[in-house]
C-alpha cells in the first residue's frame, strides 16, 4: 500500500476507535491534532466531542436519511473520498473502530485509490472487538466466529459451524435482531442463552445475558450493540465431524477404518442408504435422526479417502454441488421465472442437457444418470420420470391403465416361461407408471404392502402357535380365515 509524502498526502483512512477519546491510539491523536479538517463517515461516536478544537469536522449522516441502502450510502462515500484525496492537501477519512474492521469503505477506498494512483495511508484503531472480549471476560482464541448482522438477517441458517462461538455485530435496532434471531434459531434451541454486549469502550458499557428468543425485546438494543453466541456443543458441527473421521484414518486411529477402501466400503454404503429408507418409511423422527447420521458416516469416509488418494477433497464435493444446485436453480438464483414444479423439471433437463454437451457428451441419453444398480422397480419409475419431462408420456391416466390392462392380457396369452418373464416384466413396468401417475412411489408403495404381508402371516402364525400347531398344520381355509383376522388388527 502506497503511503503518503508531505508533497502528495493522498488518503489518511484514521481509526476512532470504538468509543470514547481515551481509546484514540498515540498515533491517530498526533494527526488530529496537526490537522485542519476532517471527514467522519458518521458524527454518531463518542469520540467526536473530545476531538481536537480546531478541526473543521463534515460528515456523511445526512446520507445515511437521502439514500435508498447502505450500498447506496457506501458508494457515494467512496467516490466522494477519493475525489478529496487528489486535492493538494489530501484528506483524512476516519470511521468508527479500525478502518479495516466492520468498515465497508475503507478497503474499497484503497483498492480504488491503488488503482487510480493516488497514495493510501492506513492509521490503525481499536475495534470493537477488543473491548467487546474484555466485557465478556472471553479470550476469541482458538475459534471464534465474528459475523455481520445484515448479512445473518438476510440468510436462512447460520454462516459459521455452531461448535464454535460467534460474535453478531452491528445489530443496531430491534428490527434486526429478530431477523438474527430466526436465523440462529434455525440451529439453536429458542432458550439457548446468549449475551448482549451494549456500549463497549465506553463508561456505559453492559452486558445483557437472556434466552435467544428474546434478544429482539431487549429496550438496551443501539449503534454499539454485539451478541455473543455461546457454542452449541463440541460435536455439533460439519467441521468436528470431519475431524474425528480423519482422526479414525490416522495413524493412531481406527485398524478397522484405516484398512477401509471405496469398495471394501459399498456394501455399508448400500445398507444406510436402504435404513434411511426404512426410517422414513416408519415415519420415526428420531430413527430418522440416528440413519441419516450413519449414512452421513459413509460419505465423509468416503470422501477422507478420496483426499488421502489425492482423488478430490470434501471441499470439492461441496463446491461441485454447490454449483451445481445454483446452476440448475436459475429461477432461484437468477433472473428466470418459472411458476409451476412442472416447468421446473423441463428447465431442469434443459440445463442437463447444456451440461452434457459443455462436457463432451452431448450424445449421452437422458436415462443415462439413471443408476444401473437402482433396485429394478425405482429404475423404473426413474425412467418413466425423466422421459415425461420431455414429453414422452400418456396425455391421460386413462392410457396408462388401459395399457396395465393390455399387459395383463399379454402375461395370460404367453406361451412359455420365457415369454411370460417378459410379459411380467412389462407388467410391472407400467404398474411402475400407474403409480407415477396417481404420485405414489412404487418402491414406498410395495415396501409397506411387504411390511403388512410379514406382520399378517406373523399373526397367522402366532394363532397357530397358541392352538398347539403350526401354520403347515392349517388347512387353507383356516389361514384365510386367519389372514382376514389379521386385516382387521393390521
Amino acid at each position: 500500500m502506497k503511503q503518503t509524502n508531505p508533497e502528495n498526502p493522498g488518503i489518511t483512512l484514521l481509526g476512532l476507535g470504538p468509543g470514547s477519546a481515551d481509546l484514540l491510539t498515540r498515533q491517530a491523536w498526533h494527526i488530529l491534532e496537526q490537522a485542519e479538517e476532517i471527514y467522519l463517515r458518521t458524527r454518531q461516536h463518542l469520540a467526536v466531542a473530545s476531538l481536537p478544537p480546531q478541526l473543521m469536522i463534515h460528515s456523511f449522516d445526512e446520507l445515511y436519511e437521502a439514500a435508498r441502502s447502505f450500498d447506496e450510502v457506501y458508494t457515494r462515500i467512496v467516490e466522494k473520498i477519493l475525489v478529496l484525496g487528489q486535492r493538494p492537501q489530501g484528506v483524512i477519512y476516519a470511521v468508527p473502530g479500525h478502518p479495516y474492521f466492520a468498515e465497508a469503505t475503507c478497503p474499497e477506498i484503497a483498492r480504488r485509490a491503488a488503482v487510480e494512483n493516488i497514495p493510501v495511508r492506513v492509521v490503525e484503531g481499536l475495534s470493537f472487538l477488543e473491548p467487546t472480549f474484555t466485557a465478556l471476560g472471553h479470550d476469541p482464541l482458538p475459534h471464534t466466529a465474528v459475523v455481520d448482522a445484515l448479512e445473518m438477517a438476510n440468510a436462512h441458517v447460520p454462516p459459521f459451524p455452531p461448535s464454535v462461538p460467534a460474535v453478531v455485530a452491528q445489530i443496531y435496532s430491534q428490527s434486526v435482531a429478530s431477523d438474527v434471531k430466526l436465523t440462529l434459531m434455525a440451529l439453536y434451541p429458542d432458550e439457548f442463552r446468549v449475551r448482549f454486549v451494549h456500549a463497549a469502550g465506553t463508561a456505559d458499557v453492559q452486558v445483557e445475558e437472556l434466552a435467544l428468543y428474546e434478544i429482539d425485546r431487549s429496550p438496551n438494543i443501539g449503534l454499539l450493540s454485539t451478541l455473543y453466541v455461546p457454542p452449541l456443543g463440541q460435536a455439533t458441527s460439519f467441521e468436528a465431524f470431519q475431524e474425528i473421521i480423519a482422526h479414525l484414518r490416522a495413524p493412531d486411529g481406527c485398524p478397522w477404518d484405516r484398512e477401509q477402501t471405496h469398495m471394501s466400503l459399498r456394501p455399508y454404503l448400500l445398507e444406510e442408504a436402504y435404513e434411511v429408507l426404512a426410517a422414513l418409511d416408519a415415519q420415526d423422527p428420531q430413527e430418522m435422526q440416528e440413519e441419516f447420521g450413519d449414512l452421513l458416516l459413509q460419505i465423509v469416509l468416503h470422501a477422507q479417502i478420496a483426499e488421502e488418494y489425492g482423488e478430490f477433497t470434501m471441499a470439492d464435493v461441496l463446491d461441485s454441488i454447490h454449483t451445481k444446485i445454483v446452476h440448475r436453480h436459475p429461477h432461484v438464483f437468477g433472473d428466470l421465472t418459472l411458476e409451476q414444479a412442472s416447468d421446473v423439471l423441463v428447465n431442469w433437463e434443459r440445463l442437463k442437457e447444456q451440461e452434457r454437451a459443455e462436457k463432451g457428451n452431448a450424445e449421452t441419453s437422458l436415462l443415462d444418470g439413471v443408476a444401473l444398480e437402482l433396485p429394478a422397480l425405482v429404475q423404473a419409475e426413474q425412467y418413466q420420470k425423466r422421459a415425461s419431462r420431455v414429453g414422452f408420456d400418456w396425455p391421460e391416466v386413462s392410457g396408462v391403465l388401459d395399457k396395465v390392462d393390455e399387459e395383463l392380457a399379454e402375461v395370460n396369452a404367453a406361451s412359455n416361461h420365457a415369454e411370460r418373464e417378459g410379459e411380467i416384466g412389462d407388467l410391472l413396468f407400467a404398474v411402475a407408471n400407474l403409480a407415477r401417475w396417481y404420485g405414489v412411489d412404487p418402491e414406498s408403495a410395495l415396501r409397506a404392502t411387504n411390511q403388512r404381508f410379514r406382520e399378517r402371516f406373523a399373526y397367522i402364525e402366532k394363532k397357530a402357535r397358541q392352538r398347539g400347531r403350526s401354520v403347515s398344520d392349517l388347512g387353507l381355509d383356516e389361514m384365510e380365515a386367519l389372514w382376514q383376522e389379521a386385516k382387521k388388527v393390521k
